[in-house]
């Protein structure tokens, strides 16, 4: 039998409507973008920052549900809550919370709430839950979906089965609809997902189907504009049959991506199969070379690896060891990258992340990070808008870069700040037990980097410039102070006085007693 092109999904039955009551403008926008509300058979109908506002909107939208806040100001949910159950009885109320104000959601539970909701918790599953336990309450609109539901196309009732609503399919149905014992999910995701495109997809599927099967059907339901879902009906064969089924699509469509399910045989299983195709789309974005992915034939996965070591990346920064640095994070990233089961957002918040802690690493000693900081939303939305966890890299890689031009800018630059900060500190604190360790310490430095560094940007070394900024004081304090030489030589921080007497004669030329004789001397002929 010729294989048969079914009709798609189209969502025609009543919308559940939605009042979304919440003082934070964020939490309002994060929970209208958690689900597709109208696919899943939900309608929002209006938003209000507090009970007031929401009052005055329920008696313009009329919702089936409100979802409302606890805490807010003017008139908070529980009073909303009251008020809504005594003129409205027949409406639901979904409560919104934080741990802390589990005392005010007990209390409106005895005002008939379905459920409450902990925000820090919440998730598009929970919400949907929710939503859905709500709307199983409500006479008038469970009346509506039974009635539309009789009504419904074969395609309808499997697009309702995938999106996870209870469909009863008759026996008669079932196999006048389903002759075949075997099912399969195949998913085509387009890169471009103009409507040509899609209707090439659906072109090139009806005659390579007709190619590969002899007997055997398949439906097409529309998920999304960017994926086309397709359930095949065909008479026992091999899984290999179905994947070159698809990678012959694959290569026809070039650009598109593929997903094929495991076979399963009982229709009632296409939401739990749909959930595991999803999975194997996102695993695209980490996965190279595939255009078509299955469960079986999925790369075995690395082993687990340690959590990436911020405190040791940071240390290398603050000890100027760039290029280790900058090694482990990409050695890190690349490993990362190869984790396809790694949730996609994670793994972008994790190089984003480490984007936005060298600027601050950068600007911490003192770099001129402005061109850093000026380019990093482009990088973080580069990073966003990445199609493949390949390309991210290559986007890491370009931060880098960026980055190192930074660090060598600051290398060749003598009067960098940092050299003059160093030299405030010497002078500040001479007349302590000071070492090329302890000031490398104190800037982040190791000792050796320190030493050069020094040399580069000043005229004397570390030793040179400390001995003099020294002995300069020292030949203040011989001429001003009655101390003695050997109290003068630790009050400018030496603990050996031979040692003290080496290094002015050296600097001076002369002794400290020869240098404050003569200072004297000459103070006299001055008179």
């Amino acid at each position: 039998m010729e294989g048969k092109r079914r009709g798609e999904l189209v969502a025609t039955s009543e919308l559940c409507r939605t009042l979304i009551v919440d003082d934070e403008l964020l939490i309002r926008q994060g929970i209208k973008h958690y689900i597709d509300w109208e696919k899943e058979g939900f309608q929002i109908v209006g938003e209000a920052s507090n009970g007031q506002e929401a009052l005055e909107l329920i008696e313009k939208v009329a919702p089936h549900i409100v979802m409302t806040d606890i805490m807010m100001p003017i008139m908070d949910g529980e009073e909303l809550t009251r008020i809504v159950k005594e003129k409205y009885p027949q409406m639901e109320i979904i409560i919104l919370s934080s741990f802390s104000e589990y005392d005010y959601v007990r209390s409106t539970f005895q005002n008939g709430v379905v459920d409450y909701i902990l925000k820090p918790k919440l998730d598009a599953e929970g919400l949907l839950t929710v939503l859905r336990t709500a709307a199983k309450r409500i006479p008038q609109f469970q009346d509506t979906v039974k009635q539309i539901n009789e009504n419904l196309s074969i395609e309808q009732k499997l697009g309702r089965l995938v999106c996870g609503y209870d469909v009863c399919l008759e026996e008669e149905e079932m196999v006048k609809e389903f002759p075949y014992s075997h099912f399969y999910l195949l998913g085509a995701a387009l890169k471009n997902s103009r409507s040509n495109n899609i209707h090439l997809v659906k072109k090139e599927l009806e005659n390579e189907f007709n190619k590969s099967f002899s007997s055997g059907t398949y439906y097409q339901l529309s998920t999304d504009q960017s994926c086309i879902l397709f359930v095949l009906n065909i008479k026992p064969c091999s899984d290999h049959r179905v994947i070159e089924f698809a990678q012959s699509l694959a290569r026809l469509m070039g650009e598109a991506k593929f997903a094929v399910s495991n076979v399963f045989e009982d229709i009632y299983q296409i939401e739990e199969i749909y959930k595991e195709l999803l999975k194997l789309f996102q695993y695209h974005f980490y996965i190279v070379g595939k255009s078509v992915l299955t469960e079986k034939t999925l790369p075995e996965l690395p082993s687990q690896r340690d959590p990436f070591n911020l405190e040791w990346f940071t240390n290398e920064f603050k000890h100027r060891k760039f290029e280790s640095a900058f090694s482990y994070l990409t050695s890190y990233a690349s490993a990362l990258s190869k984790c396809y089961t790694m949730d996609i957002f994670e793994y972008k918040s994790f190089l984003g992340n480490s984007i936005f802690n060298i600027i601050i690493l950068l600007g911490n000693m003192d770099l001129d990070v402005k061109e850093l900081d000026k380019e990093k939303y482009t990088y973080f939305k580069w990073i966003e808008e990445a199609s493949s966890a390949e390309d991210t890299l290559q986007i890491l890689n370009r931060f880098i870069k960026l980055a190192n031009h930074c660090i060598t800018a600051a290398h060749n630059q003598p009067d960098n700040f940092n050299i003059k900060k160093m030299l405030e500190y010497i002078k500040n604190h001479y007349n302590e037990p000071l070492s090329l360790t302890e000031v490398a310490k104190q800037f982040h430095f190791s000792p050796s980097y320190l030493s050069s560094y020094f040399s580069l940007h000043n005229k004397e070394g570390f030793n040179e410039y400390l001995n003099r900024i020294r002995i300069e004081e020292a030949s203040k304090l011989l001429i001003q102070n009655a101390a003695s030489i050997s109290q003068i030589s630790a009050m400018v921080g030496y603990s050996d006085h031979s040692y003290f007497c080496k290094v002015f004669k050296k600097v001076q030329g002369m002794s400290p007693s020869q240098y404050k004789r003569k200072k004297m001397i000459d103070k006299r002929w001055k008179r």
